[in-house]
């Protein structure tokens, strides 16, 4: 009988420990399952906050259009506007939100370079002083012409078809069209990081007719026109845009600074279609980055081409400060 009471209290006490074990078990996951959700929930959250940036933009952009007063078709868009000067951080529950809109047709656009699959012997020189402009010493537009044509032809002293690239590791091959993004630069032979970085905020990937904004354009985009334009007189053109910034090309092309020059006003303008939107939202100890590249049409229309995340971030990390006694 004592035996038999002592199989039954090991069996009861295996069953606890067995019932102990899974519940400890359940109760594992379900904690995982909320955290999970909350992982969940928070990013979508983040997600909707930063389109929301994104939409603020496109509002921004829609009602500089409408409110202009000239002609939707040729606008007239300059850092003096609404949309180019920065905006404060929106405060959110438990965070905030940044966002900044820049001009992309104020950039030099790299696919400007091959158009109708001729060679762009302008652009290119203007892409051959940008270089230059910018410290640069390797000449990278012979490969990037060869990148964006659909031949297998060199074009020059550097450039480089598919027989080059497929000797890298891994191998690969050109492109063979036009640029999507500017990141695609990282793939041009030769190309090292810090050329890239240089080059970064000057220049834009674009349908190859897009103009250059000379209004929102930066100093060396604009010393890169002619030879003989320096940084200075580059810096002098910006200025002399004042407020309302050049109301036509013929005003920015009978500037003193580019007499004799020879400045011609093939690809340029004083208006703009491409904008980077940069929407930066901090929610709690999340923080997501997206990055919107919008069209805005004559017709009234602000369409969203692209969307990128996890760039750089605008929103300083937010510090933890501790209060002091003052006595």
């Amino acid at each position: 009988m004592k035996h038999e009471r002592g199989v039954a209290l090991i069996t009861v006490l295996l069953i606890v420990a067995i019932v102990t074990v899974v519940t400890a078990a359940l109760v594992a996951r379900q904690h995982l399952a909320i955290r999970s959700s909350a992982n969940q929930l928070g990013a979508r959250q983040a997600l909707h906050y930063a389109t929301g940036g994104e939409a603020l933009a496109q509002g921004i952009l829609l009602r500089d259009l409408k409110g202009s007063g000239g002609d939707p078709r040729q606008p007239v868009d300059h850092p003096g506007e609404a949309w180019a000067r920065p905006l404060p951080p929106f405060a959110i529950e438990q965070g905030e939100i940044a966002v900044r809109i820049s001009d992309l047709s104020g950039r030099f656009n790299l696919n400007s370079l091959v158009q109708g699959k001729q060679v762009n012997r302008i652009a290119l020189e203007r892409f051959q002083r940008l270089l230059r402009l910018l410290g640069i010493e390797r000449n990278y537009a012979p490969a990037l012409v060869d990148w964006l044509d659909e031949d297998q032809q060199l074009n020059g002293e550097g450039g480089a078809e598919d027989n080059q690239y497929l000797l890298a590791t891994p191998p690969y091959r050109t492109g063979g069209q036009a640029l999507t993004a500017v990141s695609e630069l990282r793939l041009l032979l030769g190309m090292t990081e810090a050329d890239y970085r240089r080059l970064l905020p000057h220049v834009s990937a674009l349908p190859a007719q897009t103009p250059l904004n000379v209004n929102t354009a930066s100093a060396p985009v604009l010393a890169s026109l002619a030879d003989g334009l320096s940084l200075a007189s580059a810096r002098s053109l910006q200025a002399a845009a004042g407020r309302e910034g050049y109301r036509d090309l013929a005003a920015f092309l009978g500037q003193p600074a580019l007499a004799g020059l020879g400045v011609q006003g093939a690809g340029l303008a004083v208006g703009s279609q491409f904008f980077e939107v940069h929407s930066e939202v901090r929610l709690g100890e999340r923080r997501l980055v997206l990055l919107s590249t919008l069209q805005r049409s004559a017709e009234g229309e602000v369409l969203v081409l692209g969307r990128d995340f996890g760039q750089a971030a605008l929103l300083a990390e937010p510090t933890t400060t501790t209060e002091q006694d003052p006595r």
